[in-house]
């Protein structure tokens, strides 16, 4: 995700410094007329604005040094844009340790996977102190094409786990159609255009139904990301006293897909564990009849 991100600000021509934990992955930022640096400390002592988009909250840690002396050094004076998605719980207490360190934060978690990431469509949420969050607004157009204020910090990322919810939802709901549809020997591709002509249509839907239907796997959002951020969701529900049963199956679903092997695949890939429930031969009689 970063690196299609962070080219397109470059393409924009927003003065751009970049870090990568993989030196090489910063050749194409390189070429497109960003400066790469040595190491995080650079991109801070160079930036006034930070975006991180890193995998969870202890890549976030290792890259700022938080809870070493180096921690202040680094975001003293700048603002820190937390952009992946941890738990709403993890980013207070990383706003905190920012501000007290005399930085500013924001959150800024996106809506949408690769393709829109290298289209600079995607939707970004921002919580913080409001003139930060505006600040960062005024950056993110080439990134996103919507972009929303949701309050104090950790609004943006309980606004991105509601997002999540629908999405995981919708789209093993999605696999499951099709699924029903292929053991009651219907065309999928009869199923994709029905769905595609009626009001329950949208990009994702049409999207996800044509890699169902070609039994296309490769990866937009992995089952093992997919299961995580299931987690995380499950995990503020839970700390809320907030009921999430249709959440809680999809867990269990995309839990028996990663141990199924398909962890790397697509989460359409869900396909795999509904078929092995099928296959198991576990049947309900809907009429009460023998």
């Amino acid at each position: 995700m970063g690196l299609p991100m962070a080219l397109n600000l470059a393409r924009a021509g927003t003065p751009l410094v970049v870090w990568n934990r993989t030196a090489a992955k910063a050749g194409t930022l390189r070429a497109a007329g960003a400066a790469v640096a040595e190491s995080p400390a650079e991109v801070f002592r160079r930036a006034d604005v930070v975006f991180l988009m890193l995998a969870d909250g202890a890549a976030i840690d290792s890259v700022l040094g938080r809870g070493t002396p180096a921690f202040a050094g680094n975001v003293a004076g700048s603002v820190v844009v937390h952009m992946g998605t941890t738990a709403p719980a993890y980013s207070l207490g990383l706003e905190a340790d920012v501000r007290a360190a005399g930085g500013r934060y924001v959150e800024a978690p996106v809506s949408g996977s690769r393709g829109p990431a290298e289209a600079g469509r995607l939707v970004a949420m921002l919580a913080g102190e409001p003139s930060a969050v505006e600040r960062v607004r005024a950056l993110a157009g080439p990134m996103c094409g919507e972009t929303f204020a949701c309050g104090p910090v950790p609004g943006a990322l309980l606004m991105k786990l509601s997002v999540n919810l629908f999405l995981i939802t919708m789209v093993t709901g999605l696999t499951e159609a099709f699924h029903f549809a292929e053991r009651q020997g219907l065309d999928g591709r009869r199923l994709l255009e029905v769905l595609d002509a009626g009001p329950m249509a949208s990009t994702v839907s049409r999207a996800k139904a044509h890699k169902i239907v070609e039994r296309d796997f490769g990866v937009q959002a992995s089952i093992a990301n997919v299961l995580d951020n299931n987690r995380l969701v499950a995990e503020a529900a839970r700390e809320a006293g907030i009921a999430s049963p249709l959440l809680d199956v999809c867990h269990a679903l995309y839990g028996e897909t990663l141990a199924l092997g398909h962890g790397a695949s697509d989460m359409v890939a869900v396909l795999h564990a509904i078929e092995s429930r099928t296959g198991g031969g576990v049947h309900v009689n809907l009429t009460g009849k023998n």
